[in-house]
């Protein structure tokens, strides 16, 4: 116990110095938001995959979709570094960091306000933003604090109000850049992390051989008078379909989130995004794909407790894999969630307080893409409004906390479907017309709204009526889905200014 506590406590004087290390460059807007613009390509992919994977995969996702579809798993992890990394990298990337450093966007939905000039797009995205972030923190909160009640014995409602209380500090004080640094040593201490576990816990059975064979063992749900059917080592699972769901929610979901994508606003330039590319798909692989191939062992370990509600508590699976595990071993897995979901948890409020703050209470009056203001507003007075602003956000990150605090004591279901929620509704509102913004010059304003409509509708209504179709599913269809109604209905609506679109699209030409 003496080794975890000193362990967690060094961890996290770390990261509160980091804050307090970064105060000066968390005066301005952009500095607090962004980090000047001017961050390199290690802290952006880290920033990216510490963002990416919290104690929502490593102990929600990994433990739910290990036990359903054994050591096929693993396809959610490839799936992961493949689309949700390196293609979102390669696709999104320069594209983003080019045309929203000229049209002077701080945000996504600052993105969509400019690039379809309507400000109320703008200002429903933000809204949207902001009310969705809330179940995936709360998903966050959940996981990390499951596995502080296993290896420190802390209630549970203790261990959400520290760790909200931390991460609140390091924020307020340091804005992205100390988000940044502290992803880079949460980054390693992931990596390092999960490698450690998964050989730990494959040598509890006997070594990576005899693991497999004792799952090939097991009969597969959906076949349970077949003894030895090899259905939990089998190349797609017991069930492929639904597997597939998942790794469309979770890989291509990063691309529609606010708090992925802005970490492109922020990199310095484009030989560092060719880095950055390289770097955060290599993370992805280690750790994303290092969670579900351990959840995939975790029929070895019994069968989960049963719920009130008569389902099995998923979230229990991976903290009964690692609970025999050596009390070194065990502090390293509470460093690693701990890690993953500050991390997350960090990204999630400093996105949610800049989106209500620049897009809802300050909506500045937009200069003409590539041009800047000068002389509207005397240099002092510039200054004052920009330090409230940053004031302003501050306080909306404790706001934002709290919200999400009062969900996490009370969780209303499992940490996947809490998430499925989240991406669903964002990622299926945000997807289509970001990625398309940035490549079609025919996107119309109408279409957006229409995404707006579809992604949320879906969604809510899918939850109003108990979930008939799995929120994991759901948040996929909303996702693909997404496309097809902002192309249809471009075709079918007014066209923006052609003038307009092209000093928009002048970017890419420089």
């Amino acid at each position: 116990m003496l080794i975890k506590i000193l362990l967690t406590i060094v961890f996290l004087a770390v990261t509160v110095l980091i804050g307090i290390k970064s105060r000066k460059q968390a005066r301005s807007v952009d500095g607090f938001v962004l980090g000047g613009r001017n961050v390199g390509p290690w802290l952006t992919a880290f920033a990216f995959g510490t963002s990416y994977f919290s104690a929502v995969v490593f102990v929600g996702y990994a433990g739910q979709f290990g036990w359903k579809y054994g050591l096929s798993s693993a396809w959610i992890g490839i799936g992961n570094a493949v689309i949700g990394s390196l293609l979102a990298w390669v696709l999104l990337g320069k594209r983003t960091k080019l045309m929203t450093q000229h049209i002077g966007s701080r945000t996504m939905p600052d993105f969509f306000g400019t690039r379809y000039d309507n400000q109320g797009l703008r200002v429903v995205a933000s809204v949207i933003a902001f009310v969705f972030l809330i179940p995936y923190t709360a998903g966050v909160y959940k996981g990390i604090s499951t596995l502080f009640e296993m290896g420190f014995g802390i209630p549970y409602e203790y261990c959400v109000i520290i760790m909200a209380i931390l991460t609140a500090v390091y924020v307020i004080l340091g804005g992205y850049k100390a988000t940044a640094m502290n992803d880079f040593v949460q980054g390693v201490i992931m990596l390092f992390g999960i490698i450690t576990v998964i050989a730990a816990v494959l040598n509890s059975q006997g070594g990576l051989v005899a693991a497999v064979d004792k799952l090939a063992a097991l009969p597969a749900d959906s076949t349970p008078t077949v003894e030895g059917s090899g259905g939990y080592t089998s190349l797609f699972g017991p069930d492929p379909w639904n597997l597939l769901g998942v790794v469309v929610l979770t890989s291509l979901g990063t691309w529609g989130l606010p708090q992925m994508v802005g970490k492109f606003y922020s990199i310095t330039d484009e030989k560092a995004i060719h880095r950055g590319t390289i770097i955060s798909t290599i993370f992805a692989f280690v750790v994303a794909g290092g969670c579900y191939f351990l959840g995939g062992f975790g029929r070895l370990f019994g069968t989960p407790p049963m719920l009130p509600s008569g389902k099995l508590d998923f979230d229990s699976i991976v903290p009964s894999m690692l609970v025999t595990l050596p009390d070194i071993l065990i502090a390293l897995v509470v460093l690693l969630v701990l890690s993953a979901s500050m991390s997350t948890l960090a990204s999630l409020v400093l996105t949610s307080s800049s989106t209500m703050t620049l897009d809802l209470i300050y909506r500045d009056k937009k200069s003409e893409p590539g041009e800047v203001e000068e002389g509207s507003i005397d240099d002092l007075v510039a200054e004052k409004i920009e330090r409230r602003k940053v004031v302003v956000m501050r306080v909306l990150i404790v706001f934002f906390i709290v919200i999400s605090l009062m969900i996490a004591l009370n969780p209303p279901t499992f940490i996947a479907q809490l998430m499925g929620i989240s991406w669903g509704a964002l990622a299926g509102a945000f997807l289509a017309p970001f990625m398309l913004g940035l490549y079609w010059r025919g996107v119309t304003t109408a279409s957006v709204w229409a995404c707006f409509v579809w992604g949320v509708g879906l969604t809510v209504i899918n939850m109003l009526l108990g979930n008939p179709i799995n929120p994991i599913n759901c948040g996929a269809i909303a996702m693909v889905g997404g496309f097809v109604v902002v192309a249809l209905t471009s075709l079918f609506t007014k066209k923006m200014p052609k003038e307009k679109v092209n000093q928009i699209f002048e970017c890419y030409k420089k």
